[in-house]
């Protein structure tokens, strides 16, 4: 397998789409289904991300008990509420009002601040059977409850995971240590087994697809390292997929965005104590410097 640096020369010679209409659902509709009842957040730093990174439509499906207080915190998303199972889930009862939202969306993700795999793995399952159309990006116990999870010809290709190494080892059935010290290896494996593109997060991020080109990218810093990092990061993804871009390039441009992100962020505020939430909006000017040199 050939490895490439994820660096700013590989993203001008691999640009975003380009987007001349002002209609706003033609930059791209996201559906997030995040969050159980203790991690509302979960959703907010995703929808953010999202936003952030060029989307023009944003829906978050939530736990009724949270989404009052998301729509609060985010004028900009159309808040759905769900009924909550035994585990404070999304109940699977929810399913087909979200497969119906995620066949009406252009990427959907899965599983930011969810929990309970089994909970999680029921609901995944159902959207990932029935809505076919979408880019999905896969996180957290979403991703996990895909070992169990036979996906469907029409998904293939069509995914992005966002691991990180603990979620990995759990999905391989191996040790952490294992996958930290072949983090190549471990990616292309899993790619391969659920036949989607894998970002697997780390102080280095090997991006990896279905073709026989990797990525490596090694502009992370220590300031990443905070809760709700993983979510803002899955959330520029599914922000990149609904306006048009590829699933390998949109975990590209992801994760190179969220790293210099996280770069820029602590040059301005120190690398400690850094917040996620103060991620996304130093994302639009990276994204413009960029486009204005390709």
């Amino acid at each position: 397998m050939i490895v490439k640096p994820l660096d700013e020369a590989y993203l001008r010679s691999h640009p975003l789409p380009k987007h001349s209409g002002g209609d706003k659902h033609s930059r791209g509709r996201v559906l997030v289904v995040a969050g159980n009842i203790e991690l509302p957040g979960a959703a907010i730093l995703a929808g953010l991300g999202a936003l952030r990174a060029g989307a023009g439509v944003l829906r978050i499906a939530a736990c009724q008990t949270n989404a009052p207080h998301i729509g609060a915190a985010m004028p900009e998303a159309m808040v759905v509420r769900c009924s909550e199972d035994a585990h404070g889930e999304i109940g699977i009862e929810n399913g087909p009002r979200l497969v119906e939202l995620a066949r009406g969306s252009d990427s959907v993700l899965l599983g930011p601040g969810m929990v309970d795999e089994g909970s999680v793995g029921r609901l995944c399952a159902l959207i990932l059977n029935e809505a076919i159309g979408p880019i999905f990006v896969v996180d957290a116990s979403a991703f996990t409850s895909l070992r169990h999870l036979d996906i469907r010809q029409e998904q293939r290709g069509r995914l992005v995971c966002t691991p990180h190494f603990g979620e990995m080892a759990k999905f391989l059935g191996r040790e952490r240590e294992e996958i930290e010290s072949q983090a190549l290896r471990s990616a292309t494996e899993a790619a391969h087994s659920v036949h989607a593109v894998v970002a697997l997060k780390g102080a280095s991020t090997h991006v990896v697809g279905l073709s026989d080109e990797a990525l490596l990218n090694e502009q992370g810093t220590v300031s990443l390292a905070t809760s709700g990092s993983g979510d803002t990061l899955a959330g520029i993804v599914a922000g990149l997929a609904a306006r048009g871009t590829s699933p390998f390039l949109a975990a590209a441009w992801g994760v190179y965005l969220h790293a210099v992100a996280g770069r820029l962020a602590a040059d301005r505020l120190g690398s400690i104590g850094l917040l996620a939430r103060e991620l996304p909006e130093e994302i639009p000017p990276i994204m413009r410097d960029l486009e204005s040199r390709t």
